[in-house]
């Protein structure tokens, strides 16, 4: 067999989703060394240093294409002829996308659907992208012989909002990759703290691009509030939500206590996670966060916040009641307790997901 992937994120996207695709790539290609392997990327190059498995390939775009806009349309309208072309007997789109004309190619599909979080709030998102993935990511839906739901809200999501047919679709949890599991040696710590400049006592530590969705701001605002003085370092992509979280510090008089770090090695996260003393993950609304994965096997604390309790509260929660059981503490997570009215809400949606 001869599968096809987008590979555009997995060679230029260090976050979240181009993780993802590394991640499936080299595990299928390590899993299965007999299947072919294809790699459609709309332009040459390898930003993140992925290794190319000896079953794979790389096919991009050839002249005119491999300029400028055009490389998008061969990718999001041209890439069906190509894997016809290429004796591929399925594709997978490991983003949300599939071709335009994936159906007259006579290649079965697969798409992988992360989350619809801008349908679900979609204040944080320009109309424009919202506009955009809509209409892109829906027709992929309807186009799709499989729909892989990287979790349950996913899926269920996908039913709700676009009433996608159910037994289409496959939930399929994000794995995480081996390296996170590996303990870290003493000296290879100190060595990426070095590196980064980071604090050499106790540290709070957030992962994740610095965007309005992370909801960062919450996390400092009880920092403020609760006036706690411990060092918050930010590793994910800058955006100007940065700006805003910057300024408000400043105003608070913590402005000395945040190491933001933009620009860290995929590979120096699990020495970092070590090194947090807990870690904080306030966002909105994710499809998995897998965040919390990498933490958990790093032997974090790492505490999401359940509906219905006050973000404020839980964020300080980690630094009132870490070691010491209390009247207000109910089920010991990680070392950790974690308020009643967490751990009753938590207990029930792990049973629920069991």
């Amino acid at each position: 067999m001869k599968i096809g992937y987008d590979a555009k994120r997995l060679f230029f996207n260090g976050s979240g989703l181009g993780n993802y695709s590394r991640s499936l790539v080299e595990t299928v290609a390590r899993l299965q060394p007999e299947t072919r392997i294809a790699l459609f990327s709309p332009k040459p190059g390898n930003t993140q240093g992925f290794v190319m498995p000896p079953n794979a390939e790389v096919h991009c775009p050839a002249s005119p294409f491999i300029h400028g806009p055009l490389r998008s349309v061969w990718r999001t309208s041209l890439l069906g002829r190509e894997l016809k072309k290429t004796g591929c007997d399925l594709y997978h789109g490991l983003s949300h996308e599939l071709p335009t004309d994936i159906g007259r190619s006579g290649v079965r599909s697969v798409v992988t659907m992360h989350d619809l979080i801008f349908v679900r709030y979609p204040e944080l998102y320009k109309p424009a992208d919202r506009t955009l993935y809509t209409h892109k990511y829906k027709r992929s839906c309807e186009a799709a012989d499989r729909i892989i739901a990287i979790s349950r809200q996913t899926r269920d999501d996908l039913v709700e909002f676009w009433h996608i047919d159910p037994d289409k679709i496959d939930i399929v949890y994000q794995g995480c990759n081996p390296m996170f599991y590996d303990p870290i040696p003493v000296e290879t710590q100190e060595t990426v703290r070095q590196r980064y400049g980071l604090p050499e006592g106790p540290f709070i530590l957030s992962v994740g691009t610095v965007e309005r969705r992370k909801n960062l701001m919450i996390t400092v605002q009880a920092m403020a509030e609760g006036k706690i003085g411990i060092p918050l370092v930010a590793c994910g992509r800058r955006t100007p939500y940065q700006n805003e979280i910057q300024t408000f510090a400043e105003a608070k008089g913590i402005g000395h206590l945040f190491y933001f770090r933009n620009d860290i090695r995929f590979s120096d996260l699990p020495a970092i996670y070590h090194l947090a003393t807990v870690a904080v993950y306030a966002s909105v609304f994710e499809g998995f966060g897998i965040p919390i994965i990498k933490r958990s096997t790093a032997a974090r604390r790492s505490l999401p916040v359940p509906e219905g309790y006050s973000r404020r509260r839980a964020a300080m929660r980690p630094f009132i009641s870490t070691r010491t059981r209390s009247p207000k503490c109910g089920m010991r997570s990680n070392g950790c307790w974690v308020p009643k009215a967490c751990a009753a809400q938590w207990r029930k949606k792990g049973e629920n997901m069991l």
